[in-house]
């Protein structure tokens, strides 16, 4: 599949609705289903769904205060990884940050996270902090931002 055939919009609760019954077994350490469903209502949360022809492939989402923005997710469905969809998801974000005057976008991700990691260096977010045993009291959690001009 090529990048062309993902279509990026903005999260409904329909999008939610689909998601949730596929939330556990289709994505890797996700929140609680009420804990999206708290962010898809937050007036400060905008998430976006990626579709390949009509069925969710992946979402993000970005919480915004003020001039600022933390991105509290990136996932992909299992079957749909390594075809762009993150860089995708990610890229609509940071360009939505842009049109919304928002400055810094920041995030933090398991050390362990490779793929992760890489996808926000080629964005050139850069590591600004750490903190240790965040994740399952065991591995560290890198602070990554993205300043924006």
């Amino acid at each position: 599949m090529s990048y062309n055939n993902i279509k990026i919009s903005k999260m409904t609760l329909d999008d939610f609705n689909d998601i949730k019954a596929i939330l556990y077994s289709d994505f890797d350490d996700f929140w609680q289903e009420k804990t999206l469903e708290d962010e898809l209502k937050n007036e400060n949360s905008y998430y976006l769904v990626a579709k390949i022809n009509d069925e969710i492939a992946g979402f993000a989402g970005l919480k915004i205060v003020l001039d600022e923005a933390d991105i509290m997710n990136i996932v992909t469905k299992k079957i749909y990884r390594n075809l762009g969809i993150g860089s995708a998801i990610l890229e609509s974000l940071i360009e939505f940050a842009k049109q919304n005057g928002i400055k810094k976008i920041t995030l933090e991700v398991n050390e362990t996270n490779q793929y992760a990691i890489k996808l926000y260096e080629k964005f050139e977010f850069k590591k600004i902090s750490s903190r240790k045993s965040y994740y399952n009291n065991q591995n560290t959690a890198l602070i990554m931002q993205l300043s924006i001009i």
